[in-house]
């Protein structure tokens, strides 16, 4: 059975690769609500235990177009289940590991399959979908993350107050469960075969390498305060159920910032979304840091939680005007540019985690993070306006 872009939107193909994303969604957040437990079993700091997420990130950015190109001439199907195959068992070291090497083993092992596995969806649904419905496509499978962060990674941490194994073995049933359905109802799907060089292509213009970088910056600013949220909110949220609760309200604040925003980039440019959105997380930062550092235990325990969610509608918000802002830069490598785009959220994702880790092993304060964030949201919002400039410039040359 091979697949064509004249069929039907196939929803009962599509909703197996929504599975497989709803597992590395819970994948990608669960771990960092868990870091006290986990550092408390493996016998190491909660900063080093925050780089289990910080190597899965770093692993990602650098694999996802080496395997991609690699991987290119391979039928679809075959290369998302083997992806997904490779994913499961990383999960499966991590949940089994008798120690921290082993686990940080696993992370390295998931995050290869991760990586391959995302790009490989991205590019079948592109490609199975009519042309027409494309956006409704990706928009149903991706939504298997953005429910993962709402719904599974508070079911998660759950199972994870009794052991933090639990959940790691929860995301290889989730995956595996994604495996036989796909392996049952996807069709085969071919594509033309692309090398490493032709996927890096758009890396020569360095306005676009500057806009990846935004993209960088943005995670790198969410990922160093939200591996170690726990660690920020604890003082004032101590009970396990507490952190479930916030959890599950980030991921509900990710939605709707996602959402939001989609709407006004439809309705205002992505450059002037994406601006609201940078400075918004920066005044986010500087007043949550100023907050924690002079208000009472009380009024930090709202307070805290305020800048949590507006973080949570930030994150999720930037994301929709910045592909946008992003494919424009090159419409006819859009689809690279994503993968491109992809590989720099992984990047930022690590950057951030590390940066959060050194830290507090620098002697920081947890809440002292917000302020870290916020230095890595100013250079981040200048080099946003520097893209801006460019593209205005560009924009004016090519009219003239």
């Amino acid at each position: 059975m091979t697949a064509t872009t004249t069929s039907p939107l196939p929803y009962r193909s599509l909703i197996w690769l929504a599975v497989a994303t709803f597992s590395t969604g819970i994948d990608g957040y669960v771990l960092a609500g868990l870091l006290p437990k986990i550092a408390a079993d493996l016998s190491v700091t909660e900063a080093l235990a925050g780089q289990l997420v910080s190597v899965f990130a770093l692993t990602s950015a650098i694999a996802a177009p080496v395997l991609g190109a690699a991987t290119s001439g391979w039928e679809r199907r075959r290369t998302i289940v083997l992806s997904l195959a490779v994913f499961v068992l990383g999960n499966l070291i991590v949940g089994l590991a008798p120690g921290y090497s082993v686990a940080l083993s696993g992370r390295v092992v998931a995050a290869l399959g991760a990586s391959l596995l995302n790009a490989a969806i991205s590019s079948y649904v592109i490609h199975l979908a009519p042309e027409q419905h494309r956006g409704k496509a990706l928009s149903f499978v991706l939504g298997g993350w953005m429910t993962a962060t709402a719904l599974g990674v508070p079911v998660g941490l759950l199972l994870g107050q009794s052991s933090w194994r639990f959940p790691l073995i929860m995301v290889a049933v989730v995956g595996t469960i994604a495996l036989i359905g796909i392996m049952i109802k996807l069709p085969h799907l071919r594509l033309p075969v692309t090398t490493l060089a032709e996927r890096l292509t758009p890396l020569r213009q360095p306005r676009l390498v500057a806009g990846l970088l935004v993209t960088t910056g943005i995670l790198c600013a969410s990922y160093t305060c939200f591996t170690y949220a726990v660690l920020i909110l604890g003082p004032t949220h101590r009970a396990g159920w507490m952190i479930i609760l916030i959890m599950f309200g980030y991921g509900l604040a990710s939605m709707l910032g996602n959402a939001f925003t989609g709407r006004l980039a439809d309705r205002f440019t992505p450059l002037r979304v994406l601006t609201v959105i940078l400075i918004g997380l920066l005044l986010n930062s500087l007043v949550g840091a100023v907050a924690f550092q002079v208000a009472s235990l009380s009024a930090i325990a709202v307070l805290g939680l305020v800048w949590f969610f507006v973080a949570g509608i930030g994150n999720g918000g930037a994301a929709v005007p910045q592909q946008a802002r992003l494919a424009s830069m090159a419409p006819q490598s859009a689809a690279i540019v994503m993968a491109l785009n992809a590989s720099a959220i992984s990047l930022g994702s690590a950057l951030g985690s590390g940066l959060g880790g050194a830290s507090l092993t620098a002697g920081l304060a947890p809440y002292e993070l917000l302020g870290v964030a916020a230095i890595v949201l100013t250079a981040t919002l200048i080099l946003h306006l520097v893209v801006a400039r460019l593209t205005a410039r560009r924009t004016a040359a090519a009219a003239a």
